[in-house]
């Protein structure tokens, strides 16, 4: 499907780059992309969705700093200030109130948006960061990405996008995250990368970014979902453990768990169809009533 142009949304002194699919006065949802990507990473998800469900305007933004969308003027680009652009995005976009997906670091974003009062009727959650990230199954390699960003942080600003952007490293991860077998998938979301990995503005904002993707967890603020949650998790994800994803879900009243086997943390390339068919589900259902109290 061709692209069409983003909409540009004001917020905190910057005009974000979103793009809509589906119909632009249904009701908004709002789909944040993870760490290093850019709004082609839930294109996928947002074009089952608009065929699925085509009575909804799903908004797919770079975030500040990524993609097309400049670095926030001013600003440390820690999570704070990513809840922060999210609470002033969702209210440009959506003043009646949004539903809100984030996937893997935008997984932190969404927490941190809620915490600071966004306003999502429902909230879904796909590959979210439940666990440390030096506590998961691959904390060498995350060890190892720390070192990696902070190389990158002592070079010049040239040297350091230089190197950040090495297409080796990137495949690297790339191979690392993909699980899929299926040799025609896997060359395509390498080149995904590829294109795409490498969107960012500065290699400051990139920084910043990366210690608040490796500083925090979803259950930070598990308080903040009093509405109806859905997650999706890939079996083999590598960044957070299937038993994490099951606590998640528990700290989380009335929150779904979708698992979906052979898939890790690149449930949006790799399992695009189960994903969509289920979130529409989840879209549609009938909204859910607060129980009965007594006195």
């Amino acid at each position: 499907m061709p692209e069409h142009p983003p909409h540009l949304i004001p917020t905190l002194g910057v005009d974000t780059r979103d793009w809509i699919f589906g119909d632009p006065a249904g009701q908004p949802v709002i789909l944040v992309h993870g760490f290093r990507g850019d709004h082609h990473g839930l294109q996928g998800i947002a074009e089952g969705l608009a065929a699925l469900a085509p009575q909804f305007a799903f908004h797919v933004p770079d975030l500040p700093g990524f993609g097309e969308t400049p670095a926030l003027p001013g600003r440390t680009h820690d999570l704070a200030t990513f809840g922060d652009w999210l609470v002033a995005f969702s209210q440009e976009v959506a003043p009646a109130g949004a539903i809100i997906l984030g996937h893997s670091f935008g997984s932190l974003v969404v927490s941190s948006a809620l915490a600071r009062g966004a306003d999502s009727a429902r909230t879904i959650l796909i590959n979210p960061i439940s666990s440390p990230a030096l506590e998961g199954p691959q904390a060498a390699l995350t060890q190892l990405a720390i070192a990696y960003y902070r190389a990158a942080s002592a070079l010049p600003e040239r040297a350091a996008k230089s190197l950040l952007g090495n297409k080796l490293i990137v495949r690297g991860m790339s191979e690392v995250m993909a699980k899929t077998r299926d040799r025609e998938l896997r060359a395509w979301i390498h080149n995904q990368h590829d294109m795409y990995f490498s969107s960012f503005s500065d290699s400051r904002t990139l920084l910043e970014a990366f210690r608040a993707s490796v500083s925090h967890t979803v259950s930070e603020h598990a308080e903040a979902y009093a509405m109806p949650t859905l997650i999706i998790a890939g079996e083999k994800d590598d960044i957070t453990p299937l038993s994490k994803q099951l606590d998640l879900q528990r700290m989380i009243p009335g929150a779904e768990l979708l698992i979906l086997p052979g898939t890790g943390h690149l449930v949006h390339y790799e399992a695009v169809a189960d994903t969509v068919a289920r979130i529409a589900q989840f879209l549609q259902a009938a909204p859910a009533t607060a129980p009965e109290t007594t006195a």
